[in-house]
């Protein structure tokens, strides 16, 4: 299929992944989508989205792992790709610490291929996954973008700075249009079932004992996937310009809250309170994240406008009635 406007997003059966394709697809952009789906958590949840994207016509998914770069090159070689958003990726913090393998394998390895075929088929722009992690244990807030990285608390955060450096070098030698997008928490329908607000909707629902690190003191800047894959859809067309074409931008609501009162907002919604264990802080934690969005909104006028209690609310309607 020849298009000038192809777009491939690889990791599409993830949650941003999956969220951004049928973003894309309403408006009618020819989408072709890589996904391993790997099981590093419920593999129906990625299949009940790929369900999804797969009613759309101008669809086309293919099971290819970003570790395995003789497949991605015959892919390229024949498909007309114009932009790649790299969103494939090993996820997790706290699994880096159990199996830092994966991480190397899938956004060391896996990024460099990406990397690779990109460069050699000439993309007018590669937007690629990053972090809030790699600000590591930086306490000036709000984060910018031109804040020192080279302390990763953790081989994923690692894995995600090396990612942008990686870009940087290929946006310098090969003139690479590149973007880092820095993620901070986010959050949403089709969520993944290892993040904060999944695992408290299903313990309070199920009455299960509850984990609450850090005393719920730990504050995060929650993100609503609507607003992150509004961001990335402005940002798709706007390749860097200059003289190195590579360029990072956080993407946060820039209104972080402490993990209790967001838990209290979840307990509001459902009307149950939580059976809670308070516990220390564990190996490789942040504190706190903050994301400055004052680049984000000079490029694309980005303004978060989801509020956090509709957030979680469109998350638990989606829990309750689709998910069970």
């Amino acid at each position: 299929m020849q298009n000038k406007s192809l777009i491939l997003i690889t990791g599409c059966a993830g949650f941003i992944g999956f969220h951004l394709a049928e973003k894309l697809l309403k408006k009618n952009q020819i989408i072709h989508g890589y996904d391993n789906l790997n099981n590093y958590y419920d593999i129906k949840l990625k299949e009940d989205r790929l369900k999804i994207l797969k009613k759309y016509s101008n669809f086309k998914f293919k099971q290819i792992d970003i570790s395995n770069y003789k497949r991605i090159y015959q892919d390229f070689k024949k498909n007309n790709y114009r932009f790649v958003i790299n969103l494939a990726a090993q996820a997790g913090v706290r699994y880096s610490v159990e199996n830092p393998r994966a991480y190397f394998d899938n956004n060391l390895l896996g990024f460099f291929n990406i990397l690779e075929v990109s460069r050699t088929f000439k993309i007018k722009h590669l937007l690629y996954a990053s972090t809030s992690s790699v600000y590591g244990e930086n306490n000036k807030f709000p984060l910018k973008e031109n804040y020192e990285t080279s302390n990763p608390l953790t081989f994923y955060a690692a894995t995600k700075k090396s990612n942008e450096v990686m870009a940087y070098s290929y946006s310098n030698i090969y003139k690479l249009p590149s973007t880092g997008l820095r993620f901070f928490t986010v959050y949403g329908p089709y969520g993944r079932p290892d993040m904060a607000l999944f695992k408290f909707v299903e313990s309070i629902l199920n009455k299960k004992n509850l984990n609450l690190f850090n005393r719920g003191n730990h504050e995060r800047d929650f993100t609503y996937v609507d607003d992150v894959v509004n961001a990335i859809d402005k940002l798709i067309k706007l390749p860097p310009k200059k003289n190195i074409p590579h360029d990072i931008f956080n993407i946060a609501s820039s209104k972080p809250i402490k993990l209790k009162k967001y838990l209290n907002i979840i307990e509001n919604n459902l009307n149950y309170k939580a059976k809670i264990k308070l516990k220390e802080m564990q190996i490789g934690d942040i504190k706190k994240t903050h994301g400055s969005i004052d680049k984000i909104f000079k490029k694309i006028n980005f303004k978060p406008n989801t509020k956090i209690q509709n957030g979680i609310s469109k998350f638990i309607n989606w829990y309750k009635n689709e998910y069970k």
